[in-house]
């Protein structure tokens, strides 16, 4: 069950510090936050629990701010939830009301965040904070260029594979199958010299074999895979 919060987007100001101290307004975290229209992606959060039973699911805010910092730095669920608990700009970012020592949640529930809010759910999210922060600062076309704007893409998340992603080998070598084809098609040459359908099936079976089973030893297969790849491409 998710109950809408409607006070997501508080100020600077709301947030509460222990011995009055202040939190800079500079920090990037605090800025961050600022960009992200976090009353308007509620709506998106909250259609993911359409019961009304249940307990009261986290914030959108925490589940989300924390999926951008744990993204950002790369730390595993338990290092997520140290970091948070020690961090005020991070609590902030989060959303919670002010500082305090104790976790915001424990780790495990990190998987119930990334499987409520999957890729195509940030994709959507990216879109509104994009659309949030142009709307927020229209241009009228007289104002004089004061500089450079700099953004930082880490708060939107985006579909970028991986240097090491098999899918990238396997797109080369298909755009390199079209590229002879072509070239042998208009100088009457013999083609390519191995079976297409061979390769499409060699990664097939890498790819259900190895992301679909999950297999433990999968850095084995991807090597493989990535040797057998390249084979194919240098007898092209």
């Amino acid at each position: 069950m998710y109950k809408k919060n409607q006070n997501h987007q508080f100020s600077l100001q709301d947030f509460n510090q222990p011995m009055g101290l202040k939190l800079d307004p500079e920090n990037k975290w605090i800025k961050k936050a600022a960009m992200i229209p976090w009353d308007e992606i509620e709506t998106v959060y909250a259609d993911l629990f359409p019961s009304d039973c249940g307990m009261p699911a986290k914030p959108l805010r925490m589940a989300l701010g924390a999926l951008l910092i744990q993204k950002k730095f790369g730390f595993s669920d338990r290092e997520l939830v140290e970091q948070i608990q020690e961090n005020p700009y991070y609590q902030y970012f989060i959303g919670l009301p002010g500082f305090q020592l104790e976790k915001p949640f424990v780790p495990s529930l990190m998987v119930e965040f990334r499987k409520r809010i999957t890729d195509e759910k940030l994709a959507e999210i990216n879109e509104l904070i994009i659309d949030y922060n142009e709307n927020d600062h229209p241009s009228d076309g007289n104002s004089e260029n004061k500089g450079t704007m700099i953004i930082d893409a880490t708060c939107a998340p985006q579909n970028i594979a991986f240097p090491q992603d098999i899918n990238l080998l396997n797109e080369a070598r298909e755009n390199l199958e079209a590229i002879i084809s072509s070239v042998c098609y208009e100088h009457n040459g013999l083609g390519i010299r191995v079976d297409v359908n061979q390769l499409s099936e060699a990664f097939q079976n890498y790819f259900f074999n190895n992301y679909i089973a999950r297999l433990q030893n999968r850095d084995l297969k991807t090597r493989k895979a990535f040797i057998n790849k390249m084979k194919f491409v240098c007898r092209e």
